[in-house]
């Protein structure tokens, strides 16, 4: 008897103490307050995380400091791909990323070579109609997007030689992100691409295991490849966005006022991310050249029609329409 009291003792203690939780968890969900883990993958001084910490700032000061963003940089909650897949698993609130094409491979047809004559330009694709019915599809896979930072076009370095001809990329080891349309457009020209995660390059680059590696310039300066690169070729062979994305389960369970907030607080950290990086790529450029490293911008003509095929491919892929569309939506 004594032995089932005691049992109908802790039963009830417990009880008492889950209710409890209970009601604290519905008090902060009734007072509004939330924690945001905001993930990504570049360094600190890269324009990506300082955009991050103003979306931070922003969420915090409109929301008067109901709403928290704790900011995780530099891969340190793993690498773009696993942190895509932790928000697909609600692990994680908000990724900037540059490899949701794993879960919609048509985001690879913003990078068709040469597509984009300037980043302007494909902040209005992206940013339209056209962007958010390709991205649109992203909500099947708990994953909202509600962002495109600047990136930037995308360059070439290498301790080998400037690249200023599609024969001098033959059989070059370039790092590529995992991102499929980069590796089809320097296999289309006989290069050896090897995707390998960001926070590997710079040791891979240092020891030689590759030869060279492709990002936009402020990736390269941030990065600080000008210390173990020392060529530059300013090939601009493909737009790079790196792509902000809210757990939809999360952004579900979201007031309307939330919802608004956060949108709000992102076009803005948006817009000043991309005014960051256009005013930002000059001085960088001009930094690297003081720092030794030789600076090229090569003919665009022999690339562009040596790198047809990646369109031909993706054509037959995704249907000539669409590659189409995208085409006169970028001119």
């Amino acid at each position: 008897m004594r032995k089932f009291l005691m049992i109908l003792f802790l039963i009830t203690v417990i009880g008492v103490l889950a209710a409890c939780s209970s009601s604290e968890e519905d008090s902060a969900s009734a007072d509004g307050s939330l924690t945001l883990k905001f993930a990504h993958g570049a360094a600190e001084d890269n324009p990506r995380h300082l955009g991050a910490l103003k979306f931070k700032e922003l969420v915090e000061e409109k929301s008067e400091g109901k709403i928290k963003v704790e900011v995780f940089g530099n891969e340190v909650l793993g690498t773009e791909s696993q942190m895509v897949e932790n928000l697909e698993m609600n692990d994680l609130d908000i990724v900037a990323s540059s490899t949701f094409t794993q879960y919609e491979p048509k985001i690879n047809l913003f990078g068709l070579p040469f597509l984009f004559e300037s980043s302007e330009k494909a902040w209005e694709v992206l940013d339209g109609e056209l962007g958010q019915e390709i991205y649109g599809s992203l909500i099947d896979k708990n994953i909202r997007i509600i962002g495109h930072f600047e990136n930037g076009m995308r360059h070439v370095t290498s301790n080998k030689e400037l690249v200023e001809k599609p024969e001098d990329l033959k059989g070059l080891s370039i790092r590529t992100p995992e991102i499929q349309i980069l590796i089809d457009i320097f296999n289309q020209v006989g290069a050896n691409p090897t995707p390998m995660a960001f926070g590997e390059l710079y040791m891979a680059l240092q020891q030689g295991t590759v030869d060279a590696q492709e990002n936009p310039i402020t990736n390269i300066y941030a990065s600080k490849f000008y210390e173990v690169q020392d060529y530059l070729s300013l090939t601009g062979h493909s737009y790079s966005s790196t792509d902000i994305a809210i757990s939809d389960q999360l952004w579900s369970s979201l007031t309307e006022e939330q919802q608004s907030l956060i949108q709000e607080c992102m076009d803005e950290a948006v817009a000043y991310q991309r005014e960051l990086v256009r005013t930002q790529e000059e001085e960088f450029l001009k930094e690297m050249e003081s720092n030794g490293m030789q600076i090229k911008e090569p003919s665009k003509d022999e690339m562009r029609e040596a790198t047809k095929g990646v369109y031909e491919k993706y054509s037959n892929e995704y249907g000539e329409e669409l590659v189409n569309r995208l085409m006169e939506a970028a001119q």
